[in-house]
């Protein structure tokens, strides 16, 4: 009985019938059903029958506990034979971990990112023919990992496969925080080719799973004219269509949908067709060639982001004196309570750059219409527009350690983070 059989395994309440994959204990068996789901089992609980041996090829190893080779998902190694060919434009694949790159870790069983650039072309044959592609691993993390060290060595990465005479760019992230990478690498860097940033909801191992059109599109979308950074994911729950978000206009919108990404304040920029690999755009954009590379990979990390909300005791801003920057999440406009103020005014005076944003979804921060927000640009708070909160964040950090004047920067939009005119979008 070896891994990649089919079996039936017979437990005294239940029979499960599927290919045997390989187990991190001497005491368990893994199964992958027929609907793409794992089950895991005793071995003293059940009885197990060879139905056909070896229908799929999974590393060529054995069941027999611990000192077997690393778990693979049924058919990973099937692989695509990718050649060069030189009609063909040349995409980089960076990974940095994150589900669209992820496997069952069969001692858990939990979801973990394990594969680097060269398995995702594996795990998505659709891929082959498309482009030649480069692969390279920057990290292999579960994105609520992510730090800003981690995006500096990105944009360098991005910035050194862009000189070596990559067309293209898409980076796998995971999606918990894809939108604040995707912000950092749009200030970091002046691109002359997409850089596109693409994931999945659902592992590669699920039924549901969104990674191969994702993969595809971003794909697509990294062969367009379009030189900005973007994030590529579904744009409906159907395998129908994925959207193409500004990296500093897109906010991760609900935990587990496909279609969890959207552009707020605004339709999103562009989107591709997967059945057609039709790549459309809606609204103005950077054109690939426009400028030359650039990269300024300086960040303060010493920022942070509160969110302001009612009965907040002012001594909470205790917590950030002395930090080089805070964005606030305010209310409405961009309020805070009135109790607040003079803290606030404290850390101003005392050094720290402090920006307003707001917590509504739409619209833009003006402080000017009430007193309380008249009272805080006394007290030296900036206005952030309708900056999103995270993009301000990273905005800030960028800002901090890249202009002699941060003010300036912050009212300007570096990297279409601001919106000319706020309206209502659904």
């Amino acid at each position: 009985m070896n891994p990649g059989d089919r079996v039936r395994v017979d437990c005294a309440d239940r029979t499960y019938e599927g290919v045997l994959l390989p187990s991190s204990t001497e005491e368990h068996l893994v199964v992958k059903l027929e609907g793409g789901y794992n089950v895991g089992v005793g071995r003293d609980e059940a009885d197990v029958a060879v139905l056909a041996e070896d229908v799929y090829e999974i590393d060529g190893t054995d069941a027999t506990g611990p000192d077997e080779t690393e778990a693979e998902t049924a058919g990973e190694n099937a692989g695509s034979e990718i050649e060069f060919d030189d009609d063909l434009p040349t995409i980089s694949l960076l990974s940095t971990g994150g589900t669209i790159a992820s496997t069952v870790d069969y001692r858990t069983g939990a979801v973990t990112a394990q594969f680097d650039a060269e398995d995702v072309l594996r795990a998505v044959p659709d891929l082959a023919g498309r482009a030649n592609y480069r692969g390279r691993v920057v990290a292999n993390i579960l994105s609520e990992n992510m730090e800003p060290p981690l995006w500096q060595d990105l944009a360098e990465a991005v910035s050194e496969e862009i000189e070596a005479g990559a067309d293209g760019i898409v980076v796998m992230h995971g999606t918990d925080t894809m939108q604040f990478s995707a912000a950092a690498l749009a200030f970091m860097l002046e691109t002359p080719v997409p850089i596109v940033f693409t994931g999945s909801q659902r592992s590669a191992d699920r039924p549901s799973s969104d990674n191969v059109m994702n993969a595809v599109s971003a794909v697509e979308a990294a062969k367009s004219d379009c030189a900005e950074v973007l994030v590529c994911m579904h744009a409906t729950e159907s395998d129908d269509v994925c959207a193409l978000h500004r990296g500093t206009r897109v906010r991760k919108n609900h935990t587990s949908r496909r279609d969890a990404f959207k552009t707020v304040g605004a339709e999103p920029l562009g989107e591709v067709d997967y059945e057609s690999e039709a790549v459309t755009f809606h609204r103005d954009y950077q054109e690939r060639g426009a400028v030359d590379l650039s990269i300024k990979t300086g960040l303060e990390e010493d920022v942070e982001l509160l969110k302001f909300t009612p009965g907040m005791n002012p001594a909470f801003l205790d917590v950030v004196e002395g930090n080089e920057g805070l964005i606030i999440e305010g209310t409405g406009l961009g309020h805070v309570h009135t109790d607040l103020i003079p803290r606030i005014e404290e850390l101003v005076d005392d050094g720290t750059t402090v920006v307003m944003t707001s917590q509504c979804l739409s619209g833009r921060v003006c402080d000017r219409v009430y007193d309380t927000g008249r009272d805080l640009l006394e007290a030296g708070v900036l206005e952030g527009g309708d900056t999103l909160p995270g993009t301000a964040k990273v905005k800030l950090m960028w800002a901090l350690a890249n202009s002699a004047d941060v003010e300036e920067a912050m009212g300007t939009s570096l990297a279409g983070e601001i919106q000319e005119r706020s309206v209502p979008w659904t």
